[in-house]
């Protein structure tokens, strides 16, 4: 096995046994990276040196000792560039380390380099980026999915390791099942938000995108944790997520929701899910019907919540203090010119969108009308989980869609994520693992769990993984 394709946990044993240096696994990424990146266009970063000078740094010990991280281009690393995908960050260099970076750092990690994302984290295919599109690995004349379409991408390809990611409204989960590996969304509160360019404050959360479950475990373990710099991170202990995976799931209760497998979704995903979940019940557990009545209110819900957030969070980009500046007659044209010229289309549009659900006259009717029905979508998973361990589901209603395809129609566009939004609206946890293929192209198993219960859904995914082989085939390129 070429050493670029190890999982983390592979890697991790190879540096504490000395059979591969820190430097060996950084070079052997690079040359993978030169290799096959120029088709898969997944970073927008890499500074080759800089990597090397880390990896010749490095020290035995931590839970990361020696193994290089990719970072999607919304999370700050001191002295790299953060442009979040957008001209309007042209040029921005971190001053500081987000809090997760700060605990990769401590845990030995090498942070390898910035991959490409939608603009602000806007978007389902990795389209919506100022620096180009990223291609699924799978299909060149695909997209890998959004908004962490390049982590995905950059994981599936074998030119990272592994790679954190930011998930809104599935931007971890979709492109993890488009791309054929792993992303798990924690609970809202169990990673620290600081440092993590805000999109939408009450839906945001980091979270990894890894080769197989163990992975993920591993570094969430590093991540997780209360942070005092982060308001809305919350106090609580952080299980043995490793340990938690050998526990078998023979007894549990599988929740599966009658409104997930909808008129309209691919034939071959929903035969592959279902298939997938025949195999979870005969490795011992018990599906029971549930219904989450409020799931065809979550896509208008989402995009007014999150539009709204974005519109108050995106207005600290006006050209004064950081990154681009088009200069005009006075302060408020300059505001206006930076804006027009430095955001690009998706992002206006939300903007916009969020801008009018707020103003006077239209709050009552749109903003705080879909928070109450958020309310409502929260009190379903509530029920729901009354009679349930975990609930599965498809991740995405169809495969990768091809470069372009949905651009012109946004509503299409946003409805990629019919499936994954309802999770962040309740501040649920998440992981989408491999489960097949439809087309010859990769199919994601959701497992959502109850808030702050990411060792039962990291639990059963690794049960189904073990048993399985999807999560071992990989696209050539």
């Amino acid at each position: 096995m070429s050493l670029h394709t190890l999982p983390v946990w592979q890697l991790r044993q190879k540096l504490r046994q000395g059979e591969v240096s820190p430097r060996e696994a950084t070079q052997a990424l690079l040359d993978r990276i030169a290799a096959v990146d120029g088709k898969v266009k997944g970073y927008l970063w890499l500074n080759a040196d800089d990597a090397l000078a880390q990896a010749d740094a490095a020290r035995n010990g931590g839970a990361l000792a020696g193994v290089p991280i990719a970072i999607k281009d919304v999370i700050n690393v001191e002295g790299q560039p953060c442009t979040c995908a957008s001209k309007i960050l042209q040029g921005y260099i971190a001053p500081y380390d987000a809090t997760v970076i700060r605990k990769l750092r401590e845990a030995g990690a090498i942070l390898l380099g910035r991959t490409n994302m939608d603009e602000f984290a806007m978007g389902s295919s990795t389209e919506h980026s100022c620096w180009g599109i990223t291609c699924n690995p799978w299909d060149l004349t695909r997209i890998p999915g959004g908004s962490s379409g390049g982590s995905a991408a950059v994981v599936a390809a074998d030119e990272a390791f592994a790679a954190l990611g930011s998930d809104t409204g599935g931007s971890i989960r979709q492109p993890a099942a488009l791309c054929g590996c792993v992303g798990l969304k924690p609970t809202y509160g169990r990673v620290s938000r600081y440092g993590l360019v805000a999109f939408a404050s009450s839906l945001d959360q980091i979270g990894p995108l890894t080769k197989d479950v163990r992975d993920a475990a591993l570094l969430l373990g590093v991540i997780a944790g209360h942070d005092p710099l982060d308001s809305t991170s919350v106090p609580r202990e952080v299980p043995d997520y490793l340990a938690g995976l050998e526990r078998g799931i023979k007894g549990l209760r599988i929740g599966l929701p009658k409104e997930y497998f909808i008129p309209g979704m691919d034939k071959e995903v929903e035969a592959v899910v279902r298939a997938a979940i025949r195999h979870l019940e005969s490795l011992g557990t018990e599906v029971v019907d549930i219904s989450l009545p409020h799931t065809d209110y979550a896509v208008a819900v989402y995009y007014l919540v999150a539009t709204a957030e974005a519109s108050a969070n995106l207005a600290r980009f006006d050209g004064i203090r950081y990154g681009l500046r088009v200069r005009g007659e006075d302060v408020i044209d300059t505001y206006a010119k930076t804006r027009g010229a430095g955001f690009g289309p998706e992002v206006k549009r939300r903007i916009i969108l969020g801008t009018y659900a707020l103003s006077a006259g239209y709050y009552d009717a749109y903003y705080l009308r879909a928070q109450k029905v958020r309310t409502l979508i929260r009190q379903d998973f509530e029920k729901a989980f009354a009679v349930c361990d975990v609930i599965v589901t498809p991740t995405t209603p169809e495969v990768a869609f091809r470069v372009g395809e949905k651009t012109s129609d946004p509503l299409k566009m946003y409805l990629s994520d019919i499936f994954t939004i309802s999770a962040n609206l309740a501040g649920n946890c998440g992981v989408s693992v491999p489960c097949g293929f439809a087309q010859k192209l990769p199919v994601g198993l959701q497992i959502l769990g109850k808030p702050f219960d990411e060792e039962t859904v990291l639990r059963v995914a690794y049960a189904y993984e073990q048993t399985t082989a999807w999560h071992k085939e990989r696209p050539v390129l």
